[in-house]
Order: C-alpha cells, then sequence, then structure tokens
C-alpha cells in the first residue's frame, strides 16, 4: 500500500473509532469520510462496507482487550484478575457507546469478530473465569454467557446517562453474586428469584 493510502487508512480508522465511541455504531459512513478529511470513495476503497470498518475497529480494540486480560493474569491472583478484567470490560464500554452497542449485539456481530483465533477474546474471558472457579472465588455454575449477559446488564445502565458512581456501584453488585461463599459447597447455592 502506498504510504498516502496507508495515512489515509489511518485516518478513516481513526475518526471512525472516536466518532463510533462517542456517537455509537449508527454514524454514516460520509460523516466518518468528512471527519477523516477524505471523500467517501476512499473510505470504501478501504473498507467496502461499514461492516468493515466495524471489524478493524473492533479487532482493534479487541486486540487492546485481550492484552490486558494476559497482563491481569500474569500479574494477579486468579481472582483479582478475573474481577479487575470485568470491571475493565464495563469501563472500556462505558466509555466507548459503539464497543457497548456491539457487545449488547445492536447492529454488529461482535462474537464472529472478537473471537478469532490469534485475538481470541473468548478464550481469555474463559482461561479467566475458570481460572477463578478453580482457585474457589467465583461459583462453578456460572457460565461465559451468564458473564456477558451481567456485563450487558452494566452497560444497560448507561443509557441513563454517564454515572461513574453508579457504574461501580453495578460493577461491585456484579460482583458480590458472582463470589464463591465460603464454606458453602458449591451445589448447596440457592438462586434468589
Amino acid at each position: 500500500m502506498r504510504s498516502d493510502a496507508q495515512r489515509n487508512r489511518k485516518r478513516v480508522l481513526e475518526a471512525a473509532m472516536e466518532t463510533f465511541a462517542v456517537e455509537g455504531l449508527s454514524v454514516p459512513v460520509a460523516d466518518i469520510a468528512r471527519r477523516a478529511g477524505v471523500g467517501t470513495g476512499t473510505v470504501s476503497r478501504h473498507f467496502p462496507t461499514k461492516e468493515s470498518l466495524y471489524e478493524a475497529i473492533v479487532l482493534h480494540l479487541v486486540g487492546g482487550i485481550v492484552d490486558k486480560a494476559r497482563d491481569l493474569s500474569a500479574q494477579n491472583d486468579p481472582g483479582s484478575a478475573f474481577f479487575q478484567f470485568l470491571a475493565h470490560m464495563v469501563e472500556q464500554a462505558a466509555v466507548n457507546r459503539g464497543l457497548a452497542e456491539a457487545m449488547s449485539g445492536a447492529g454488529f456481530d461482535v462474537e464472529a469478530v472478537a473471537f478469532r483465533p490469534e485475538r481470541s477474546l473468548e478464550a481469555v474471558e474463559s482461561e479467566l473465569l475458570t481460572r477463578a472457579q478453580q482457585a474457589g472465588v467465583v461459583r462453578r455454575d456460572i457460565t461465559r454467557a451468564d458473564v456477558k449477559a451481567l456485563l450487558v446488564g452494566c452497560l444497560a445502565r448507561e443509557r441513563q446517562g454517564c454515572d461513574p458512581e453508579a457504574r461501580q456501584r453495578m460493577i461491585d453488585v456484579v460482583c458480590t453474586g458472582l463470589r464463591a461463599e465460603p464454606g458453602t459447597p458449591v451445589g448447596d447455592r440457592g438462586l434468589v428469584g
């Protein structure tokens, strides 16, 4: 790729990441092109569909999230790594409306992109959960799908407006519910509700 084409691609990605983070996934490609200082044809040459632009952005974001998960796993005990990662995911999605929409399944199949073998978000999420369960910190009956639903629930609170105290309260409630109760056999925990 020529250097001017590489610069244009980078400008488009930066403009799209910033725009999607603030305004969500429904932003028209023409707006992204305008903000990048290029024509819509330039955007289309690099990203033939809006979904291919989402894909490039999600791959970039997922790469950072996977790296963070690996760092947390290497530097912390299994329980701390899991709970810190959960909080990190909520925080990342709270400040990035496009990521929050993608995680909740609104208009883009993040699962298809985020779980590629080379940067598998699913693999690191499953590994952190399994390690925390094996360490007796997280309830053994919790599945990755449960954790994803709880993440989406935390993000639903953000629709009422940015409120860091409420966000932390939601994270605390979720983490408390996920914790294994000391001294309680795994099969003896009843569900409330």
